[in-house]
This record gives structure tokens, C-alpha cells and sequence, in this order.
């Protein structure tokens, strides 16, 4: 591991960057082959920006002065085949000529390293019951013989589908160990939807977590012609069927599977070969299943943890709780591999931790790194708000006091500055060590976010109660983390830089060096299972992958996301208009919009849909109608008694409507030009959701982000054609109730919908701007 002065040194080099100019006609002067990329994974080389004469000679010269040949054809780095085999992106030196491994590799290590430590922690009748790593690993091992005796085959999948648990790690790696391929499913999944990731991954056993979640599979398990059995842990089965087994049953079952069969399976393994799938959100299509290597599983942690600064567990454990998706490569890099990789201890919460329980668990553990969304944490800063806003003229005037000196020397610090004052000393004794006791993370030096934006506000609320919170960015293509940040190396707004061993392209840069972020080292995936025309999408000829969002990097090397390439509205007057500023300084502006969304493609101006702060469902993960207690207590404030969404939209409440009008207008008063102003908005009767089909999950694909260009999941019951007209007539409500195309002449008065028509019109002009975002009849 490396010591924090090297670090510091390696983070404070100029992050591995390289810019791919064009000109204003669209052609580049330097191609991508024309980047060499030295074998230190912190530098990259850009040759001249003057045509080469001869670019093959040109490619030899610089091999023979150290730097390596360009990256290998992209049809040896990418495979679709279960069963595929990829080139590992090696460097000559450095963190990246690490020598791979396979996944029983890294965790013989860690066992040999760490033997005695605890690794899991789980509540078993209000008590922490522990395993160490001997302990965890004999159970992987256990399972992995239960699994070859069900008959799992190579190369195919065991999903796993519930919460967090000693049983989903322990499945998960077994599963590996059994050569199969372990795949989370969402546990807010429709039945469906199951159905999709497991018949595409030709899932040979699924673990599910209790009943509830049996029963989606039992739904479709006659459409599942690879499935041979089915494992429930978490609660006791109340109905026995056949290949239905308990946990206790399962991990039984290989007693008489000799170990030498299990030892021939992972002897046969290669850290080239695909071991994991993440699933991806479907936001554009159908869930895309992102194969992860040996080689990316084992690789990424160490770059990352070196990165991160994360202390190995003989020097000092870290103790992490797990609580988010285990479906998503974020919470899997964090919770299983970093911790086996550095010996980390894991904390289970509770199955209802976003319910609340969360904070409880936290008080117990007393995390020393902690990983949140930022959603959760945005919540949490309306929480701990909200208490604040109770407390005592006195309490509110010192606190007050303290976070004004908290987010003045966090800056301070932020650019170089190493002063402690005494003003802070005491406001840390008085303030900062009492909140950080009172939400568990007193003992915390790692808060992480990642997987969406955060906005500045919220990141300058934690900074002020000296909580800094430090941005990671990454997708589930780069087997999570790409960028970093870390105390020693942080800018708001920024989500870092570079890890160590990895190399970032700003790909056609513009005036502003702005341009899509593109990727590359060991920890880019190896393809997506069975779309090979996806994958080369993602993937380009000299081994970029191509993220899709818009980004920056500054002059010294910190990365900022702008947007993504396919959010870009363009108006009717052929102006760009990048929507993600302006709907987060809504969001910003109003803090009881919970989701803010530009529309405008094509069209002569630009009009939002909005969603009100609301309570979520935590079983079903859909949006509620009542709005939260801070919204409720925002909406006092100014005069309003509306507990419901729909209250404030039936009566179209006016001190809510005149609230928001001034958020908007307030946000269009920085707008660069009239263009880029909102000129109608709609407060929609129900916040987007997953399961609505309106967001993605996060940690995917898309790198978390919701999508402009919105595609209905076909795996959800509500049907095309009744959310297309519900999405119209939202819309069109922005027009004035009428219904009117730009490009094409207004319709006639009796084609408004005003009333129950549902013409095929509607429903094609709709579903047109659901799947491309454009307002044009076809």
C-alpha cells in the first residue's frame, strides 16, 4: 500500500489526461492512434498537432524510448461470449503491471493475511454475531461445492436477488469459486423483470431472500429453461417445493463433493475470463448485462484503495456498513472486494435501513468510511436542517457561527492552506464532534458519494459542520471507480482525479475543453453479454470507453461532469442547451422539487416538468402522495397547510405556485440568453421512479443519470399507450392546453385534451418524444 506522502505525490501529478482536438469542421487533427500512452500509468504522452509525415514510423520511434505500442485491437480486449476470453490492458510498470489474479486468488491472500480478523458482522437476535476471514472463506468454499453439486455450470449464472447479507457475499463468491457467474437482480424488480436477467444470463440457481421475493420467481420459473433450483435465505420456507431449498439445506448438500473436484473448477480459471454481471438500468432499451473479468474484480480495488488511502487491516481495519444494491457494481466494489482486498471489516444494516434504521447502525459501528448516494445524503441534510430549525434561539446563532467558520477553513484547506484556526478548534469542540457522534460517523475519514450529481449546497452543508464529503465518479463499465477524491486532493463540484493506473480522454474537446470522457486500463470491462453492436458502441477500435457524459478537466487534473452527450436539447433555433445546470439550480432554488426536467428538442422554447418532494414506498420503491416532513414544513413556512402532492396541484395552491414561479425566475435571471430560459413549467402528479420507467438505477450504465431521452421498460405492466397519453397531456398542458407540434401547423380546437379523447395522434406524437424526445408527429 502506498504511504500517504506518495499519495499525495501521486495525486498531485498532473492526472493522466489527453485531448483529441477538432477543427471547426468536425476533423481531427490528432487521432486516437496517435496517442501513446507511456508505461507509467500517470502521464500520457500527446504527439505533435502537426500531421504526422509517416505515423507508422513515428509509433516505433516512441516504443523505442519507453512508451508502449498503442492499445491492442479492440477484438482482442472485448468479447460478448459468456465463455469469452479478453487481453488484459497491461502498463510495463507501475500499479498497472500488477500480475493478475483471479478472485480465489485475492481472497487465499487475504485469508493468509488476515486470517484472524473479522471480516462480516451481522444482528442475530439484537447481537453482533462475527465471522472472521478463515471462517468466511470456508463458507465460500462450502458453498461453492453446494453449488457444483446442483449441477451449476460453467459460465452460468446464480442470481441472487434481496438484501444485503452474510448469504448474498457468501453466494456471490461461492457462485465464482463454482465457475458460474454471479449476478444481483434488483430486489424492487418486477417478476418480469427477473425474468429478463435471469434467462439472459441462463441462470442455473437463483438465492432469493425471503418469500415475497420467491414468489416473483415462481412466476416465471416456466419460462426459465436453465434453472435447476432455488435457495431462500433469510427467513424460514413456508411452503417446501421441489428444488426449493433453506440456506441451512444448501450449504449441506456438498458435504460429499470432494474438494479436488472444486480445486480442478478454480484451477481452470483465468483472470481474463468473465466471473460477474451487472445488470444496467435499461434506461435505452433492454438491461444491458456488463461482464466483469477476474482481472477487473481484483485489479480495481487495489488501484482504487490505493488511491483512497485505505489502510490495510494489519495497520488499522477499516469498518464499512452495508446497506445499498448489491445489484450495483458501487456497493459490490465497496462492501466485498475493497474489504477482502484490505482486510476491511463489513457491517450489515438492517433490511430496513432506508427506512430509518440507518442512523441506528451507524451509531453502533462507527464506520471509519462510509458510502452514500446522493439522494441519502441530500435527505440527511434536510433532516439534520430541519432538527436545527427546532432548536433554541442560542443553539441556532452557534451553530450558525460554527458552520460559517467550518466552511471558510474546509475551503481554506480545499486550496493549500494548512492553518488550524482557534476559532475552528472550538467550534469542532462546541458543534462538529457532537453532529458527527449523533449520525454514527464520528470516527468516519472516508465520506464517499458517487453514482448521480450532488449539488454544491448540499456539499457545502456537510463541509460547514466539517464533514467533508468527497465525490467518486464511475460506471459500471469500469468496474465502478474511475476518479477519485480525497482529503489530501478534493474540489467541490469535482469528482476527482484519475486513479492510479487508469487513463482519462477528453474526447473532442470544445472551445470551453469540453467533451466526452472516455476511459481506459484494467478496470474497463470486458463486453456486453450477447450486444456486440452495444459494445462496440462503448468501446471504440483503440480501446476507449466511451462513458457518454460531457466533462472537463481543470489545470490540475480534477475532473468535472457537465452532462451527458445525448442530454443536449437542441431548440427549434438550432441552439444548444445543456440541460443538468438549470434543472439543478431549480432544484437549488426550490428545495421542494425532488425532480426537475427540461423538455424543448426541436421546439421554439423550453418548458420543465417538475415533481414535488413525496415519501417513497420502501417495498415497492414507488412514490407515495404525501409530501415528506421537510416539504410539509417548507410549505408551512409559506403559508400553506398542503400535506399531499395532490393537493397543491388540484387546488393549484398559490403561495407554492407563486414559490416555484420565483425559483424559476430567479434561475433565468443567469440564464446566457433568452433560449436557455424556462418559459412554462407543470408540477407533475407523481415523482419519478424506477418502476415508473422514468429513472434508471444508479451505478449503471448511464453512470447514474437519468435519461432525457426516456424509453419505456417493456417489463413494466402499465402499458404504452396509457403512459404515453399521460406523458402528452402533462405536455401539452405547457402549450396552453393545446395541442401544437413545432415544425408542423397548430391542429384544429377539437384535437385539445381537454377532455377523455385518446386519439392515435396523441399516443404517436407522445411515444415519439418518450424514445427519441422530439416533438414531431410520425
Amino acid at each position: 500500500m502506498l504511504c500517504e506522502a506518495e499519495a499525495r505525490s501521486t495525486l498531485a501529478d498532473p492526472v493522466p489526461m489527453a485531448y483529441l482536438s477538432v477543427d471547426a469542421q468536425g476533423s481531427s487533427e490528432v487521432s486516437l492512434d496517435d496517442i501513446a500512452i507511456s508505461s507509467s500509468a500517470r502521464a500520457v504522452e500527446v504527439c505533435s498537432m502537426e500531421p504526422a509525415q509517416d505515423p507508422k514510423t513515428k509509433r516505433s520511434q516512441m516504443n523505442k524510448i519507453g512508451l508502449t505500442s498503442p492499445l491492442p485491437p479492440a477484438s482482442s480486449m472485448w468479447t460478448t461470449e459468456r465463455d469469452g476470453e479478453v487481453k488484459l490492458r497491461m502498463d510495463e510498470e507501475g500499479i498497472g503491471s500488477r500480475t493478475p489474479k483471479t478472485v480465489h486468488d485475492l481472497f487465499q491472500e487475504a485469508v493468509s493475511k488476515y486470517s484472524d480478523y473479522y471480516a462480516l458482522a451481522f444482528k442475530k437476535n439484537g447481537q453482533w454475531v462475527k465471522l472472521t476471514y478463515k471462517m468466511y472463506y470456508d463458507k465460500c468454499w462450502k458453498a461453492a461445492k453446494s453449488f457444483l453439486k446442483l449441477g451449476l455450470e460453467r459460465f452460468h449464472g446464480v442470481c441472487i436477488l434481496g438484501f444485503n447479507s452474510p448469504e448474498w457475499f457468501i453466494a456471490d463468491i461461492g457462485a465464482i469459486f463454482a465457475g458460474g457467474l454471479g449476478v444481483g437482480i434488483y430486489t424492487t424488480n418486477s417478476p418480469e423483470a427477473c425474468h429478463y436477467v435471469a434467462e439472459n444470463c441462463s441462470a442455473n440457481i437463483l438465492v432469493v431472500e425471503n418469500h415475497t421475493q420467491l414468489q416473483k420467481i415462481l412466476e416465471v420459473e416456466h419460462k426459465l429453461p436453465h434453472m435447476k433450483a432455488i435457495i431462500q435465505y433469510g427467513e424460514e420456507i413456508k411452503e417446501k417445493r421441489p428444488n426449493l431449498y433453506s440456506w441451512r439445506e444448501f450449504l449441506d448438500l456438498g458435504e460429499d463433493v470432494p474438494d479436488s473436484q472444486l480445486r480442478e473448477v478454480i484451477e481452470s480459471q483465468k483472470p481474463n475470463q468473465c466471473c460477474t454481471l451487472i445488470y444496467t438500468s435499461g434506461t435505452t432499451g433492454q438491461p444491458k448485462g456488463v461482464m466483469l473479468s477476474h482481472d477487473n474484480l481484483t485489479w480495481t480495488p487495489i488501484a482504487a484503495g490505493h488511491s483512497l488511502m485505505l489502510l490495510d487491516a494489519t495497520k488499522k481495519q477499516e469498518l464499512v456498513v452495508s446497506y445499498l444494491p448489491l445489484s450495483h457494481i458501487a456497493a459490490q466494489m465497496m462492501d466485498i472486494w475493497l474489504s477482502i482486498t484490505f482486510g476491511g471489516q463489513v457491517f450489515f444494516a438492517q433490511p430496513d435501513a432506508l427506512k430509518g434504521t440507518l442512523v441506528d447502525t451507524l451509531r453502533e459501528v462507527r464506520p471509519t468510511a462510509f458510502l452514500g448516494v446522493p439522494r441519502g445524503v441530500g435527505k440527511n441534510r434536510g433532516k439534520m436542517k430541519s432538527i436545527g430549525a427546532k432548536s433554541s434561539t442560542l443553539r441556532r446563532k452557534v451553530a450558525s457561527w460554527a458552520k460559517g467558520v467550518g466552511l471558510q477553513t474546509n475551503l481554506k484547506w480545499m486550496n493549500g492552506y494548512s492553518e488550524v484556526p482557534v476559532n475552528f478548534r472550538l467550534a469542532r469542540h462546541l458543534v462538529y464532534k457532537k453532529v458527527r457522534k449523533a449520525i454514527g460517523l464520528d470516527r468516519c475519514t472516508k465520506c464517499f458519494t458517487g453514482a448521480a450529481p450532488i449539488s454544491r449546497e448540499t456539499l457545502e452543508f456537510f463541509l460547514s459542520l466539517n464533514i467533508p464529503v468527497f465525490e467518486l465518479y464511475g460506471m459500471s463499465e469500469s468496474s465502478g471507480p474511475h476518479t477519485v477524491s480525497i482529503t489530501q486532493a478534493f474540489r467541490l463540484t469535482s469528482c476527482g482525479k484519475g486513479m492510479a493506473g487508469c487513463r482519462t480522454l477528453i474526447h473532442k474537446p470544445d472551445a470551453d475543453g469540453i467533451g466526452e470522457i472516455c476511459f481506459a486500463g484494467r478496470h474497463i470491462f470486458m463486453g456486453y453479454l450477447n450486444m456486440e453492436e452495444k459494445t462496440k458502441e462503448a468501446i471504440d477500435e483503440d480501446g476507449w470507453l466511451h462513458s457518454g457524459d460531457l466533462g472537463k478537466c481543470d489545470k490540475d487534473g480534477f475532473i468535472y461532469i457537465t452532462g451527458r452527450i445525448k442530454e443536449l436539447i437542441i431548440t427549434a433555433g438550432g441552439e444548444n442547451v445543456p440541460p443538468v445546470p438549470i434543472e439543478d439550480a431549480v432544484k437549488e432554488a426550490c428545495p421542494i422539487i425532488s425532480n426537475a426536467m427540461l423538455v424543448g428538442d426541436k421546439a421554439k422554447f423550453l418548458a420543465m416538468l417538475l415533481t414535488l418532494k413525496c415519501t417513497v414506498n420502501m417495498e415497492s420503491g414507488e412514490p407515495e402522495d404525501d409530501l415528506t416532513a421537510e416539504t410539509i414544513e417548507y410549505c408551512q413556512k409559506l403559508g400553506s397547510k398542503a400535506t399531499k402532492a395532490s393537493e397543491i396541484i388540484s387546488s393549484k395552491d398559490k403561495v407554492i405556485y407563486a414559490a416555484i414561479q420565483a425559483a424559476v425566475s430567479e434561475v433565468n435571471k443567469r440564464a446566457v440568453s433568452n433560449a436557455q430560459k424556462i418559459q412554462k413549467w407543470i408540477i407533475l402528479e407523481k415523482d419519478f421512479s424506477v418502476g415508473g420507467g422514468e429513472l434508471g438505477e444508479w451505478g449503471s450504465g448511464e453512470t447514474g443519470r437519468w435519461s432525457h431521452l426516456w424509453v419505456l421498460d417493456r417489463q413494466h405492466k402499465q402499458s404504452l399507450e396509457h403512459t404515453a397519453l399521460w406523458l402528452w397531456r402533462c405536455c401539452v398542458s405547457l402549450w396552453e392546453g393545446r395541442m401544437v407540434c413545432p415544425g408542423l401547423p397548430a391542429l384544429p380546437d377539437s384535437t385539445e385534451l381537454s377532455g377523455p379523447r385518446s386519439c392515435a395522434v396523441c399516443c404517436r406524437v407522445a411515444v415519439r418524444f418518450v424514445f427519441v424526445g422530439q416533438w414531431r408527429c410520425y
